[in-house]
């Protein structure tokens, strides 16, 4: 069946009974992810996972990959340091546009403007300090529009005006150290407060660490009239990068395992935002504005390219989110909105040294600028959206339309010469310039979802929705070859979720399940090709299932499951050698993801935890032609409070010592490659509350 008759026969076969579906609030975890605020309570048609307070405090992650491997569907593969890959109903995406794919948010405003995300951006956010990470799935809301075609990952930091605090301190193998500190400061409809935290790594492999520092501050003002909450976020990275390691299976030697062939390699980071939220809010109706800004500069060695450039580019801009909710006559809910955004960038990448290696790669790789452009891009997007609940039916039906113009401004001459204007060997330099231009993309992006209440504490739902992204200006702007202006479109994607969730209460015993079956189809996906054009002809196609549950057993025991089945394939024709990939599964998309947690309390005072995660095989390259084996690995945690102030933390990772990669690779140029995954290694946290 197509996804495009799937989606009439999801409109037709559901039809309403007689028993009223707000009872299901109660099973609805409300969310500002789905919302955009915390006055909603309406079921919606699409799945948000969360990752509580309570588990990022067991875990503690020293990376976000440890806790959202708690989310059915996500894989993000661990790099160094703090750098990552991400996936989610996704192959792992990677390359210079595919962040786009993954909309990254810190208290539902997004870290990075709408052209100009970055792979690992979500190093900017306050994860020490969440209160709780949410992860919608798939494009299912108007509330997001560019880069949300896979979903969103939101953290939402936490509300530190109330008149209490905490510090701790991590201490684990390897040099890992880290300090957090939160204070708040109530006055009744006021408050201020805190939240800090210091990071020192020096890391299991050669030649590498990381220093980053993170603080928080948060404000909140009600009136009769008015409630105002303020937040700002400031981060910076000093991190110095281990890369790959070569040969097949090489992850499994220890010392080539910890071995670094780029010890000079490093990334250098530092992020700015802030925010107001103004909510009014009478009885019928409730607006929601929210101002913000962003500042950020970032510096890295490209170790991975012929030649090491350095890149430095930043992004400096700010923008308003708005949103009107009215609670009409019956049970009629519209919501109408606009956001707005305008961002400065700025990208330079430069080759100090003589590039080494074949005669191909000197002649062809220059040393110097190879290029330095500025872009200044505006972004509007309205938006709507319509509730309405009949009996037991809920139809949720909005759209979005959002426009995005780049004025990019080529510091350089263009073409594909050297910086001085004078020509490379060997048919011309690598990298190629577009001169100065002005490109706009516009998106119209509807949605359409389905609530129907089989009891008070059985849902079924159906969503369907098209996701999109602009091109990124690094698609756009940084060309390679022959190529001199890159025509690209707007990636889209045709998406289609059923699924049921809700709970079995059994006294004291309640199971709570999240099942969903999706099926996505992008077109216009962007790549380069074998020519080294940036083009947007392809498509690809993504099916899964998901299971998410949380039972307990008794009062003691509780078991919690994440699990996916899934498999994504390429759906063009493209020619990589003497391979056409068209029918092949992606590369990095592992068909299996599963992690289960057991926990037992035997005393209030006490929980500890055992954590089994599987990594099913995978392909590592287009052609599949080469794989990785996939890993098992089991972590075990403990926490004991023996006061109400004091408690104390205990972790063992990899518990098995299993030899693993966090990520694999394959390329026609290196072979197999690897960012191995640590050995053993223990951490202890130590806090206190007042």
């Amino acid at each position: 069946m197509t996804l495009r008759r799937a989606y009439l026969f999801v409109v037709i076969a559901l039809t309403p009974t007689a028993m009223m579906a707000d009872e299901l609030a109660d099973i609805e975890r409300i969310t500002t992810t789905a919302t955009r605020s915390s006055t909603a309570n309406t079921p919606r048609p699409f799945v948000i996972s969360t990752v509580s307070q309570t588990a990022l405090k067991l875990v503690a992650p020293t990376h976000i990959e440890q806790v959202l491997k708690h989310v059915a569907g996500a894989n993000i593969q661990h790099g160094n340091g703090q750098e990552y890959l991400p996936a989610l109903r996704s192959p792992v995406l990677s390359g210079a546009g595919a962040c786009g794919g993954i909309l990254t948010a810190e208290d539902g405003i997004a870290l990075r403007a709408a052209g100009f995300c970055n792979i690992n951006e979500l190093f900017e956010a306050h994860t020490e300090m969440a209160e709780r990470i949410e992860v919608l799935k798939g494009p299912g809301s108007a509330l997001y529009g560019s880069n949300a075609v896979h979903g969103v990952i939101n953290v939402i930091t936490p509300d530190s005006t109330q008149a209490h605090g905490f510090a701790s301190l991590d201490f684990g193998s390897f040099g890992y150290k880290r300090a957090k500190f939160q204070q708040g400061h109530d006055m009744g409809d006021s408050g201020i407060g805190i939240s800090a935290s210091v990071t020192r790594d020096s890391g299991y492999r050669d030649d590498e660490s990381v220093a980053q520092e993170k603080v928080s501050l948060r404000y909140r003002l009600e009136t009769d009239n008015v409630s105002v909450v303020s937040g700002l976020t400031f981060s910076d990275l000093d991190q110095h990068t281990a890369g790959f390691i070569e040969g097949f299976e090489s992850y499994k030697d220890p010392i080539i395992a910890q071995s670094n062939a780029y010890p000079d390699a490093f990334r250098k980071a530092s992020a700015l935002r802030a925010w107001s939220q103004f909510t009014w809010q009478n009885e019928r109706s409730t607006l929601v504005i929210t101002p913000y800004l962003r500042d950020q500069d970032m510096r890295f060695f490209k170790h991975f390219l012929p030649g090491t450039p350095l890149e430095k580019n930043g992004q400096t801009g700010g923008g308003v989110q708005s949103l009107w909710r009215y609670q009409g006559f019956g049970s009629v809910q519209v919501e109408l909105g606009f956001d707005g955004e305008y961002t400065q960038a700025n990208m330079l990448q430069y080759q100090q040294n003589p590039t080494q290696g074949s005669a191909f790669l000197v002649a062809t790789v220059p040393q110097g600028k190879h290029y330095d452009y500025d872009v200044a891009s505006t972004l509007y997007a309205p938006f709507f959206n319509l509730q309405w609940q009949w009996q037991v039916l809920s139809i949720d039906a909005g759209a979005r339309y959002e426009h995005l113009n780049y004025d990019y401004d080529n510091n350089m001459a263009a073409g594909r010469n050297r910086d001085d204007g004078t020509p490379c060997g060997m048919g011309g330099c690598r990298y190629s310039r577009p001169p100065s231009s002005e490109n706009s993309f516009s998106t119209w992006s509807p949605k359409f979802g389905l609530n129907w209440a089989l009891s008070d504490q059985h849902l079924l739902y159906a969503n369907v929705s098209q996701g999109y992204r602009a091109p990124q200006a690094a698609e756009l702007y940084q060309l390679q070859r022959n190529q001199t202006v890159a025509d690209l479109a707007v990636e889209t994607a045709n998406n289609l979720e059923l699924g049921i969730k809700g709970v079995f209460n059994d006294g004291e015993n309640p199971l709570n399940y999240v099942f969903s079956v999706y099926g996505m189809d992008k077109d216009n996906v962007i790549f380069r090709d074998s020519d080294f054009f940036t083009i947007n002809d392809g498509k690809s196609s993504h099916r899964g299932v998901e299971l998410e549950l949380e039972y307990a057993f008794n009062a003691d025991w509780q078991l919690r499951f994440a699990g996916t089945h899934a498999k994504h394939r390429y759906e063009s024709d493209q020619q990589l050698g003497d391979v056409n990939i068209k029918g092949n599964e992606m590369d990095t998309a592992p068909r299996n993801i599963a992690n289960v947690q057991l926990n037992w309390q035997p005393r209030d005072t006490i929980m500890t935890s055992v954590e089994w995660h599987h990594v099913g095989r995978y392909f590592t390259d287009a052609e599949n032609l080469h794989e990785y084996e996939g890993h098992q690995l089991v972590n075990v945690r403990a926490n004991w409070q023996p006061t109400e102030q004091l408690s104390l933390t205990l972790r063992i990772n990899n518990l098995a010592n299993t030899a693993y990669a966090d990520r694999a690779d394959y390329t026609s140029f290196s072979g197999d490659r690897y960012f191995p995954g640590k050995p053993r290694h223990l951490a202890m946290t130590l806090q206190y509350n007042w």
